[in-house]
């Protein structure tokens, strides 16, 4: 079956089915051959892109920027600066005039809402670069990583997200596994399950249903067994520094350890980041946090550097991602 997702905007995997985010995925593929290639692309001369972030990031903003010059595009970048988006012009009216401008709108922030409203206004595709709620640009660069390292299906590979299970990458990770077919572990304390959102736990065990994934919640290790993919985030970010005794206490014991890696009992599993990581100490925030008593290190510095993590081959997949996603809406 042909797929055409031109004029489509990306807020959410559940908005695609599995042989549109499989062609996302060899696009995906093709583009990083190109790029690897020194191809240079033209899919998108002429196009112009707005970047809009309410919430800084390294890597969605190079990926995006990047991606976009390679195929041509040209690139405006809005922070929350640097213009009146939500503050004195609504979601509607901005939308609506960038609709006018762009030909293709990223937005990187906070309630769901914005990305759809924005999607729902401008007339023109919207991708979700990071909400609350979801992170699915993030989800794909895991797939196509997974793929490279794992000589299997994505359908027979099973994933294990640590930590903060109620956190948007623990919920794009329920889409995005319930869509393909996967099975997924949100792995964390049995405090928290209750705290997970159930209209996303309900919407990805209905697709899993259709897809014969399995969605996971458990807090004990032996949920760990067969693991392919070890996955885990940061368990406070900026902003947050007064809950962070609270989540050290609870997150400890679910802390990615090499005696975490073999609970799998799998010598090839893997470990992914979505990236930033607190490894080590050499960061402000966990420095500053260490020298008030409090390791918030989600990650070993062992694990990190260790073979089976792949995390700086899933962040250059990030660029690799973005790009298949804007060319398939775009081109």
């Amino acid at each position: 079956m042909a797929v055409n997702l031109k004029g489509r905007s990306f807020l959410t995997l559940m908005d695609f089915t599995p042989e549109e985010i499989r062609y996302m995925l060899d696009l995906a593929h093709d583009l990083k051959a190109k790029k690897r290639s020194g191809i240079q692309g033209e899919m998108l001369k002429g196009k112009n892109i707005v970047l809009l972030f309410d919430k800084t990031s390294t890597r969605t903003r190079c990926s995006f920027e990047v991606a976009c010059h390679d195929e041509g595009a040209h690139v405006t970048y809005l922070d929350s600066k640097s213009s009146q988006v939500g503050k004195k012009e609504s979601i509607e009216d901005s939308a609506k005039v960038l609709g006018r401008f762009f030909d293709g709108i990223e937005y990187r922030g906070y309630e769901q809402k914005v990305v759809e409203d924005l999607a729902k206004y401008s007339g023109i595709p919207v991708w979700n670069g990071l909400t609350d709620i979801d992170h699915p640009t993030q989800i794909l660069a895991d797939f196509l990583t997974i793929e490279e390292h794992i000589a299997k299906p994505l359908s027979k590979v099973k994933v294990a997200f640590c930590g903060d299970i109620r956190n948007n990458m623990s919920y794009a990770w329920m889409y995005g596994c319930a869509k393909m077919g996967m099975h997924f572990v949100a792995y964390g304390p049995e405090e928290l399950a209750g705290e997970i959102d159930q209209d996303v736990l309900k919407r990805a065990n209905e697709v899993a249903a259709e897809t014969g994934a399995v969605i996971e919640v458990a807090s004990t290790p032996e949920a760990l067994k067969g693991v392919d993919v070890i996955y885990t985030d940061v368990w406070a970010s900026m902003g947050e520094e007064a809950e962070i005794p609270e989540r050290v206490k609870l997150l400890t014991p679910y802390k990615v350890t090499m005696d975490l890696l073999a609970k799998t009992e799998n010598p090839d599993v893997i470990f992914l980041h979505c990236l930033p990581a607190f490894h080590d100490f050499e960061t402000d925030m966990a420095k500053t946090q260490m020298e008030l008593g409090y390791d918030i290190r989600e990650v070993t510095d062992e694990v990190f550097r260790s073979r089976h993590s792949k995390v700086f081959d899933e962040a250059e997949n990030r660029m690799h991602s973005i790009k298949a996603i804007i060319v398939a809406t775009l081109a």
